[in-house]
């Protein structure tokens, strides 16, 4: 054994590994969290990778309630932490712009408003001359600015300082940080322990964090991980003194213009113009960040960064003849989807990321105190879907990860429109009927993976129309729910992870780790969410029992990994019940499809597809049967998410265009229409049906009003937490609005007032051609959740 240090001890609750921003706030929160036997190991100085380069960058100006608040909470901790620790955290609060240009500008910067006020944030809808008094540098009449968004809050730090200040933090509750101390490898242990090996020796771990920031996936390839993070060049420049900030009596705000694709903000007596060079985006050690790399920059890729600089003096001409003192070229990591990795690692215990961070000095302290409630609690008090590693399959390996980083960076200054879909690296997971949909003009968005239609309509080529308000898909979505509605539709709904379950002990073991009762006869179907320890929802699922014992189990495509540790490993908390091995689970997501015919009429085309009993006593509602289609075994299941008389058809894959043809033929003579998950929310909407953006592991069932699919008997998981939930006063609660007035759709994270004062937020809206309605889903107080309350809703300002 490689002798110890004296300052290294042998064992610890957590190790972290990694000594940024990160890997500072996972320490400290945990210590909050009352983990204190942590320790902390940075193979160099903290500060020394991304973080010690940093812009600083703080704002509240973020749309939606999860990352949003991540924003806010930095800010908070910020602007005390000094007086907590002693350390400055160097903050300096001159407020944030945005600037819109266009019509489009106008509407995302009012949704992004929309988003600020719903966290009971201070934020302003201004005008130009406002905007040229809060920043007399920019050129507002060239720029052709109509409106911006000022949130006076904003600001910037100093990256160093709020590191330190942290690290100081935790060592002060009891936490301990070791420097100059690399890991070199990381072993899991029979106990269900780590040990983590350094150059001073090992220590072992209940849990080790990889906060690796530049070397997490050298890191996580110890342990057989290809984390899919690729760093990313970034550069800013420092201008030479600009003798107008003198005569200012104040800070001008960090202003953001999408014109120059960057940020500038006030450093001491100069001005830091933050760049992002979207014609040519360059990555950086890609097969690993050597292990000596330290407070590391990157030779300045002058011809990529000067046409934006030049952008950016025509819209502050008075720097146009400054000097450039400094150029900072440093790697900032980025995901394919530009959301960091923060939880567990799929498949194995009390191993936790946090890494693949786009956005440093901004997301730690809520990272920090996420992650911690995590691992202390079970679950988060905010939702943790957004950044769950168990997101990316396989299928998101290194050359997925290199295309997907790049086409990200691209976007960091661009607007973030709703329709959006990444464009490189698609088709990677498709069903048997993928020719059949791209035939019929479907356009496609991506699920775990997956290409699942959205709407048909060759008319696109391919592309949903861009829009913050309604766009020329609004009435092809719109007649796809009413043909369901009235007729009869078929859409491919491959998109979902499907789990076999077989054995004498699947019954007892489902029972334990589900919330609602399993089925107790064959052929019979139930719906059930799945709890954390906590009493929230961690994934939900349509569950079958096609024999004795034998289950169909079936949950959204991006759950997959997620759910699969629910029901194989149980909670990555050191206390997940014993899996029965009287029973064998196997992953059917890829070999099978789903084929959802619904409508009216739907009997009527199945019927003439196969010789089963479609009717009310023969097939009823949430009934299962295998039948034959076209000569192909099909599991049908009588129920859908659109609410209407429908069959979901389980199909191998191989089989599933003999299926679509033979069901499409039928169709026919009764106005058949192809439609996809745009037409399902509309449909899902009018039966007040929740979706994953009510269903999440920062609220339970009691919350979401779904307690008729919580049983009283057996004991299952969270149950205890749930009784506890419940019988706490002042949790919101969900309620179904209409929406009167509007020519167009929320997008979520909206304000809800009730006379004048915020009181919650919106989660998830459709427009009903049915009702003539908009539909919508907010949580709110529970006082204001009853039939008949009157609220109010911010909609683009």
């Amino acid at each position: 054994m490689p002798n110890r240090t004296p300052e290294l001890p042998p064992q610890a609750q957590v190790v972290i590994i990694g000594g940024g921003n990160i890997g500072a706030s996972v320490l400290y929160h945990l210590a909050k969290e009352g983990w204190t036997d942590t320790i902390l190991l940075e193979k160099a100085e903290l500060t020394s990778g991304a973080t010690w380069h940093a812009a600083g960058l703080v704002s509240r100006m973020v749309g939606g309630y999860n990352l949003g608040s991540w924003h806010d909470y930095a800010i908070d901790l910020y602007s005390s932490i000094e007086t907590e620790t002693g350390q400055s955290a160097g903050y300096h609060p001159c407020g944030s712009l945005r600037v819109a240009t266009s019509p489009d500008h106008v509407d995302w910067i009012r949704h992004v408003y929309d988003g600020v006020i719903a966290r009971g944030n201070e934020a302003h809808l201004i005008g130009p001359k406002q905007v040229a008094e809060l920043n007399p540098l920019y050129d507002v009449e060239s720029a052709g600015v109509r409106e911006a968004l000022y949130t006076p809050h904003d600001g910037h730090v100093d990256p160093a300082g709020v590191c330190n200040a942290m690290a100081r933090g935790a060592r002060q509750l009891g936490a301990r940080v070791r420097r100059r101390c690399r890991v070199v490898d990381i072993t899991g242990r029979h106990d269900g322990t780590w040990l983590v090996d350094t150059e001073h020796g090992p220590i072992v771990a209940e849990h080790v964090v990889n906060a690796g920031g530049y070397h997490a996936r050298r890191i996580g390839a110890f342990t057989g991980l290809d984390l899919p993070i690729v760093p990313m060049m970034h550069h800013y420049v420092v201008t030479d003194d600009v003798p107008e900030f003198s005569s200012m009596d104040h800070e001008i705000p960090v202003t953001r213009d999408d014109y120059f694709c960057g940020y500038l903000r006030r450093e001491q007596q100069s001005a830091l113009i933050g760049i992002y060079d979207k014609q040519d985006p360059r990555s950086v050690w890609v097969d690993g960040c050597p292990w000596d790399s330290e407070n590391e920059l990157l030779d300045p890729n002058l011809d990529g960064i000067a046409p934006w600089l030049e952008r950016c003096f025509e819209r502050f001409p008075s720097l146009a003849d400054r000097g450039i003192r400094n150029i900072v070229n440093g790697a900032i990591t980025y995901t394919p989807d530009g959301a960091m990795l923060l939880g567990p690692v799929a498949g194995v215990r009390n191993y936790w990321l946090a890494c693949g961070v786009t956005v440093g000095i901004a997301w730690a302290p809520g990272a920090g105190r996420t992650l911690a409630q995590w691992m202390v609690h079970g679950a988060a008090d905010v939702s943790t879907r957004l950044w769950d590693p168990r997101r990316f399959g396989t299928w998101a390996d290194l050359d997925f990860a290199k295309a997907r980083a790049a086409e990200d960076y691209t976007l960091r200054q661009a607007m973030p429109y709703p329709q959006h879909q990444r464009r490189t690296k698609r088709g990677i997971k498709t069903s048997g009927v993928h020719d059949r949909t791209s035939a019929l003009g479907a356009v496609f968005e991506e699920a775990g993976g997956w290409e699942r239609p959205r709407m048909y309509a060759a008319e696109f080529g391919g592309t949903e129309p861009f829009g913050w308000r309604r766009t020329a898909a609004f009435d092809v979505v719109q007649n796809e729910a009413r043909a369901v509605s009235e007729r009869v539709g078929l859409g491919d709904f491959s998109a979902f992870a499907k789990f076999e379950l077989t054995g004498p002990g699947a019954e007892a073991h489902l029972e334990r780790v589900c919330a609602n009762r399993m089925p107790k006869r064959v052929g019979r179907t139930t719906l059930t969410t799945l709890l954390n320890r906590r009493g929230t929802i961690e994934g939900e699922a349509t569950i079958t029992r096609t024999g004795e014992e034998r289950y169909w189990f079936v949950t959204g495509a991006p759950s997959q990994l997620r759910v699969w540790d629910l029901l194989t490993l149980g909670e990555h908390d050191g206390e997940a019940s014993d899996i029965d091995d009287r029973f064998e689970i196997a992953d059917r997501t890829d070999s099978h499809g789903v084929l959802t015919i619904a409508g009216p009429l739907a009997r009527d085309v199945l019927a003439a597809c196969t010789e089963a009993d479609l009717s009310d006593d023969g097939f009823p509602w949430m009934s299962a049967s295998t039948v034959t289609v076209a000569g192909t075994p099909v599991l049908a299941i009588r129920m859908s998410f659109t609410g209407r008389l429908a069959w979901e058809l389980h199909v191998a894959n191989d089989d599933m265009a003999t299926v679509w043809d033979e069901l499409w033929r039928a169709g026919g003579p009764h106005g058949m229409t192809a439609f996809g998950s745009a037409a399902v929310n509309v449909l899902r909407m009018e039966k007040a049906y929740r979706s994953a953006h009510e269903l999440s592991n920062d609220v339970s069932p009691h919350e979401v009003d779904l307690l008729r699919m919580v049983k009283d008997e057996p004991e299952f998981r969270g149950r205890q937490a749930l009784t506890e939930r419940r019988a706490t006063p002042g949790r919101t609660r969900i309620a179904y609005v209409e929406l009167d007035g509007t020519g167009h759709e929320p997008l979520g994270g909206e304000a809800v007032f009730h006379h004048d004062r915020v009181v919650g937020t919106l989660t998830s809206a459709a427009h009903s051609p049915t009702l003539a309605r908009t539909l919508c889903f907010v949580f709110v107080p529970p006082a204001l959740s009853e039939p008949g309350t009157e609220l109010q809703l911010s909609l683009f300002g």
